[in-house]
């Protein structure tokens, strides 16, 4: 037996630390710049009316990801462990509502996410074979499904994999945007006058909405943009000097984010009316088609790779979630395996990219994200009153790093809205079905997670699996005593 092994076997299973600044730079801005800013611009002018109130939108939304990823800094200094959500309602609440958050991030969240984000990938690569008119929905969710697998694929062979797909897709991305920029900067300089007419005093809140409804929905599709700002969260186990890289990462990423996302908002404005942005069905390629001509489909192209690249870094993490969630217990043994070979957790990785596909089969864009968007806040709002608990009651744990309680206040309070807004002012069915899909957890908790009563089958089928999928336990690190 060589010395690797007697080490291997001594310490047990571990998925590495393989990321690095520059990797947790990739995994935020990499998941956060994708399916929205080529597919959100058009929903968020369509819900307030007017282009000076979705800039304001734009504007807003970066604050409440700056503010809320500065939060969940503090929290995963204290709590430095991989799972984001599920394991801070755990550390701070306890078993029971840690439980729904992990039902809700596996079945819903994480494979909506996904699921939104391929169909985007599938929209962009048909747009330019179906000019003037959306591609058949049945086309789209196949090449959906596609992307979807890719991705699991990726992610199932190899960490470091992962990670430079990651970075190359990122650097991809924000080149594409930065191209995006100074084509609108050019047709400014030619003396646009689409431009003029958009942002001029008299016309640039005319025929703004104001409601709760509209306003929550549209920071709904505006926050969905930032989505990702949590994403280095996930995967704090597997990250080098998590009390250095995770700030330093987080806030380079939402910088340059924010500021692509503003200035690619205005170069769309340049060449586009509020009604051709918003009967578009593929922004960056009408943007595409107006400046470049017939060279409109390289926009096309551009706006996939990047939704791919967010596709890949959604994966990453969200794997992740479901990985820990098991090994706490909350789901099944075999998803807490990681392969024996590649350390990666390939099981869950493999659940996700089942549920996502199932998720893909009945779900449209708009309503995905939507109801995407209401639950996180959700639970966005659970662990933000954690931190500020916390902060209150226990000042005296060790903190890397410290954001002043007001912060993580502001950000709860524009949760609680987000969660409320569209309730009170349009009441939908589909919003109770989300909350019973929640509260069902209850029937499963209760059996299987407290009572602990398990069928002897699923054992079989654990060690199965086990043998099939060549994996084993991962060793589970020691929690922080925060009690």
């Amino acid at each position: 037996m060589t010395m690797a092994d007697k080490t291997q076997k001594n310490e047990g299973l571990q998925l590495k630390r393989e990321i690095g600044l520059i990797g947790g730079v990739a995994i935020v801005s990499g998941s956060m710049i994708g399916a929205g800013i080529f597919m959100s611009p058009q929903y968020v002018l369509a819900y307030v009316g007017s282009p000076g109130a979705s800039m304001l939108i734009w504007v807003f939304s970066g604050v409440v990801a700056l503010f809320g990823a500065l939060s969940y800094i503090e929290l995963g200094t204290i709590i430095p462990e991989s799972g984001g959500e599920f394991t801070y309602i755990l550390r701070i609440y306890g078993s029971f509502p840690a439980f729904f958050a992990a039902i809700t991030f596996i079945l819903l969240l994480k494979p909506s996410s996904i699921a939104a984000k391929a169909m985007t990938i599938a929209r962009y690569v048909m747009a330019p074979f179906y000019p003037g008119c959306p591609p058949p929905q049945l086309a789209v969710k196949c090449f959906a499904a596609f992307s979807i697998l890719v991705a699991a694929m990726t992610n199932i062979l190899n960490v470091r994999l992962a990670l430079r797909v990651q970075v190359i897709f990122l650097v991809a991305k924000v080149f594409s945007l930065t191209f995006i920029v100074i084509g609108g900067l050019v047709k400014v300089l030619q003396g646009s006058t689409v431009i003029e007419e958009n942002f001029d005093v008299e016309n640039a809140f005319q025929g703004t909405q104001f409601s709760l409804n509209t306003l929550g929905k549209a920071l709904l599709q505006g926050l969905w943009s930032y989505g990702g700002w949590s994403n280095l969260n996930y995967v704090t186990e597997e990250l080098n000097r998590p009390e250095v890289n995770l700030p330093r990462a987080v806030l380079i990423a939402i910088s340059l984010v924010t500021t692509l996302y503003l200035l690619v908002n205005v170069s769309y404005l340049t060449v586009m009316t509020p009604k051709e942005l918003m009967s578009s069905s593929a922004v960056a390629v009408t943007w595409g088609n107006k400046v470049l001509g017939s060279w409109g489909w390289v926009m096309s192209v551009a706006a996939a790779l990047s939704a791919f690249g967010s596709l890949n870094g959604t994966f990453f993490s969200g794997g992740r979630v479901c990985f820990v969630a098991a090994r706490e217990g909350h789901m099944p043994d075999i998803l807490s395996m990681a392969h024996v070979h590649r350390l990666t957790p390939s099981p869950a990785l493999i659940f996700t990219t089942i549920i996502s596909l199932v998720v893909l089969i009945p779900g449209d864009f708009q309503s995905i994200v939507n109801y995407f968007s209401f639950t996180a806040w959700f639970f966005y709002a659970i662990v933000l009153s954690g931190l500020i608990y916390l902060k209150i009651k226990k000042p005296d744990l060790p903190r890397p790093y410290k954001v002043p309680i007001v912060i993580p206040i502001l950000v709860l309070a524009a949760a609680i809205f987000l969660v409320l807004a569209p309730i009170i002012d349009n009441p939908q069915i589909e919003y109770l079905y989300v909350a019973l899909f929640i509260l069902s957890g209850v029937i499963v908790y209760i059996p299987f997670i407290h009572y602990k009563l398990c069928p002897g089958m699923l054992d079989k089928l654990t060690v199965f699996l086990q043998l099939f999928l060549e994996v084993a336990p991962a060793d589970k690190n020691l929690a922080p005593d925060i009690s």
